[in-house]
C-alpha cells in the first residue's frame, strides 16, 4: 500500500472498526513521524505501521515508530529475525507478512505475534511461488500455531467469510481502500482501479522483487526487455527509481509502476472507507446466514 496508506486512511480505517494501517514503505523517518501523529489526533483508535525490512534507512525508521508509541507493526520484504524481539521488548506487537508456507514457519521461528499469509492475488510486492490464498490458507493453518491473516484476493465480505472457512482468524485488504476517497492514491489511479477488467494484472519483475502490476506503456517495455532476455542489469536500469511514486502518487499512468491486486478487476466504485467497511461486514453477515441456510 506505499503511496496509498496515509494517516488518512489509517485514521478513517480505525474510526470505521478495523485495523489501519500506515504504509512506511513510502516515507523519510521523518514524514513517517508527521503521518503518526496526524493520525493519533484524527483517531482515538488503535493503528499500526506496516514496515518492509528492505528499507535502507529502516534503523531511523524503527526509532519513529517507538519514539511516536506505536503499538503494532506489520514488517514485510525481510528476515522477521532482525527486527522482531528488538520491536517486541519495547512492548510492539509483531505481524509479519509471508507468501509461503516456508515463509511461515520462519517468521513462527522468528517469534512474530501473527503471520499475514498472502496469496499469489494480492497486489504489490508478492511471492515467486504463485501460491493462491485459497492454497496458501489451510496450508499455512495447519503448520503453524500463530493466529493467521488472509491477504490476496479479498474485497467484499463474500470472500472474508472464505478465508475464515479455509482457518484465516482474521482478513487484511489492500486493493479495495486504494480505490476509497481516503486513499493518498492518485485520482488518475484510483479510476484506473475501479476500470481495470479480468486479466488487465499481472506478477512480473520476479529477477528483482515480484510486483503484481497493471498492464500500461511501462509494463508493456518490461514485457519487452523479457522477449528479448535482458538481463537482471537491464531490468533494473528500467526500474529506475520512483516508478511508484510516478504513477500511484502523481497518477502517469503510461510510466509509471501501478501496483494493484487482481481483485481490482471487481471494484467497481471509489467509496469512503466507513461505507466500504459496512458494505464488507454486511455481504459477510448475509453470506454467513446464506451458507447456515444451506
Amino acid at each position: 500500500m506505499v503511496w496509498n496508506s496515509g494517516w488518512r486512511l489509517a485514521s478513517a480505517s480505525s474510526n470505521a472498526g478495523i485495523l489501519g494501517l500506515i504504509g512506511a514503505g513510502s516515507m523519510y523517518p521523518e514524514v513517517l513521524r508527521v503521518h503518526i501523529q496526524k493520525c493519533k489526533k484524527a483517531t482515538s483508535k488503535p493503528f499500526g505501521v506496516n514496515v518492509p525490512l528492505l528499507y535502507p534507512d529502516i534503523e531511523a525508521l524503527m526509532a519513529v515508530i517507538v519514539e511516536e508509541g506505536v503499538s503494532i507493526v506489520f514488517t514485510s520484504a525481510g528476515n522477521p529475525k532482525t527486527w522482531t524481539h528488538w520491536l517486541q521488548a519495547r512492548g510492539i506487537t509483531v505481524v509479519h507478512v509471508v507468501s509461503s508456507l516456508k515463509f511461515a514457519l520462519k517468521a513462527q521461528d522468528a517469534g512474530v505475534d501473527a503471520v499475514v499469509a498472502e496469496g499469489f492475488e494480492a497486489g504489490g510486492h508478492n511471492g515467486r511461488d504463485e501460491t493462491t490464498t485459497l492454497t496458501l490458507i489451510p496450508a499455512v493453518k495447519a503448520r503453524v500455531t500463530l493466529p493467521v491473516i488472509a491477504a490476496g484476493g479479498i474485497a467484499s465480505g463474500r470472500s472474508m467469510l472464505a478465508c475464515m472457512a479455509l482457518g484465516a482468524d482474521g482478513v487484511q485488504i489492500g486493493s479495495r481502500f486504494v480505490a476509497s476517497t481516503e486513499s493518498s492514491a492518485h485520482q488518475a489511479f484510483k479510476n484506473a482501479v475501479i476500470d481495470a477488467k479480468e486479466g488487465d494484472t499481472k506478477l512480473t519483475l520476479k529477477e528483482l522483487t515480484p510486483v503484481r502490476l497493471l498492464k500500461n506503456k511501462f509494463y508493456n517495455t518490461v514485457e519487452a526487455l523479457y522477449k528479448k532476455q535482458s538481463t537482471v542489469e537491464e531490468l533494473s536500469a528500467l526500474l529506475g527509481k520512483g516508478r511508484a511514486k510516478l504513477g500511484m502518487f502523481e497518477g502517469d499512468l503510461d510510466h509509471g509502476e501501478l501496483e494493484i491486486g487482481q481483485v481490482s478487476s471487481t471494484i467497481n466504485e471509489i467509496q469512503p472507507v466507513q461505507q466500504i467497511v459496512t458494505t464488507i461486514i454486511k455481504e459477510y453477515n448475509e453470506a454467513s446466514t446464506h451458507l447456515y441456510k444451506l
